[in-house]
């Protein structure tokens, strides 16, 4: 996930150990807020005090780890965690830095809502604009009601709305001077793959990010998590964990073709000539009706196949149910921003890491994905 972003380009506060320096800091975040003439004043602060109870909450990994009150399954995870961590950097070039090297239980089982918005015949996000980050197709809460009540305004005003807890986001590196980003309880105790694509992908963020184009930045960071994860399990992992990651692969390649054919289905109907702004017609809302059926049909024709699988272990944190129960063009539109162009990236990490191997080749690929990165918009995505 991206970062919540703060208006003007203040940092998030470091964990201070005193109300005052929280005070300070809050201060002078809302002064520059007034000067600015930033009118979202309560959306801003909640992300930064988000984000300081989080820091707050964060502890070094090291001591947690050799704390005997530390219970024993959280001891390997973090452990985990840290091998994970250097493989990062040593094979994949990731950033070596503070980020996930400190853990925080949040009591909670996200640490951030996103609220994702969509007209009733379009794909396209409803975008949110902030300064430094730019123009983004969601808007992240820490209070889950809140993010609940924004879903409800932008469905009185036409839009069909979808809210999902997110496990992690990124600050970019922003906040490494402060702790970096930690290791959540919202996905340390994920399978060894799981939390590895999840490592993997956060830094990728850090490697790179495009101000006002989501799709190349979440496309790239998913499809360094896959190659990145892939290499981790082929090297490191017991043959159970990579039996259970190749499952959850699979899966994942399955339900992802679902939900691309479903939104070219959708697609199609939306750019079918009939003007969008017109009431639609009953054979058209009957149409797009039965694409919907017709997805969740698959859907279930596939979790059949999967429970006949005595090998494959059942979906980690809760499968696809809830996000097929209220798929919606919403939903269908997010899951485009990190699906659409992995597989150019992956074609591009081929090609750069010929006759590489290990950091080099990640490099490569990196400085490549950087030169697209400068094209303009239209140019790169071709």
């Amino acid at each position: 996930m991206f970062p919540l972003s703060a208006c003007p380009p203040v940092p998030s506060p470091v964990a201070p150990q005193n109300g005052h320096a929280v005070l300070r800091l809050l201060s002078a975040l809302l002064t520059a807020l007034l000067l600015t003439g930033c009118a979202d004043l309560g959306y801003y602060l909640q992300s930064v005090t988000g984000h300081l109870e989080m820091m707050r909450a964060s502890t070094s990994i090291d001591p947690l780890h050799d704390d005997p009150h530390t219970p024993q399954q959280l001891r390997d995870r973090l452990a985990l965690s840290q091998r994970i961590r250097r493989f990062a950097v040593t094979d994949l070039a990731l950033p070596d830095n503070a980020s996930y090297r400190r853990y925080a239980d949040l009591k909670r089982r996200a640490v951030v809502w996103n609220v994702v918005a969509a007209p009733p015949w379009s794909l396209t996000l409803k975008t949110w604009c902030f300064p430094v980050a730019g123009c983004v197709g969601y808007r992240g809460y820490f209070d889950e009601a809140e993010a609940r009540a924004l879903a409800t305004q932008l469905r009185t005003d036409g839009l069909e709305v979808s809210v999902y807890g997110v496990p992690a986001y990124s600050t970019l590196g922003w906040m490494n001077w402060a702790g970096g980003d930690p290791l959540l309880n919202t996905f340390i105790h994920y399978p060894e793959g799981e939390l590895a694509r999840m490592v993997f992908h956060e830094l990728a963020h850090q490697v790179l990010y495009v101000k006002d184009d989501t799709r190349f930045n979440e496309s790239f960071a998913t499809a360094v998590e896959r190659i990145g994860s892939a290499r981790w399990m082929a090297q490191h992992a017991s043959t159970q964990a990579r039996a259970e990651f190749a499952a959850l692969e699979s899966r994942r390649a399955q339900f992802r073709a679902l939900t691309q054919s479903t939104r070219r289905a959708l697609e199609a109907l939306y750019q079918d000539g009939e003007a969008a702004e017109a009431p639609p017609s009953e054979a058209r809302l009957a149409r797009k009706a039965q694409v919907m059926q017709d997805f969740r049909a698959q859907y279930a024709a596939l979790k059949t196949t999967w429970a006949a699988d005595s090998n494959a272990p059942a979906l980690a944190f809760g499968g696809y149910d809830a996000w097929v129960a209220s798929a919606n063009n919403a939903s269908f539109g997010a899951r485009a921003s990190y699906d659409d162009l992995v597989a150019g990236f992956e074609a591009l990490f081929a090609r750069e890491s010929q006759g590489a191997t290990g950091a080099l080749a990640w490099q490569r690929f990196y400085d490549s994905v950087k030169q697209l990165a400068e094209l303009p918009r239209q140019q790169r995505l071709d």
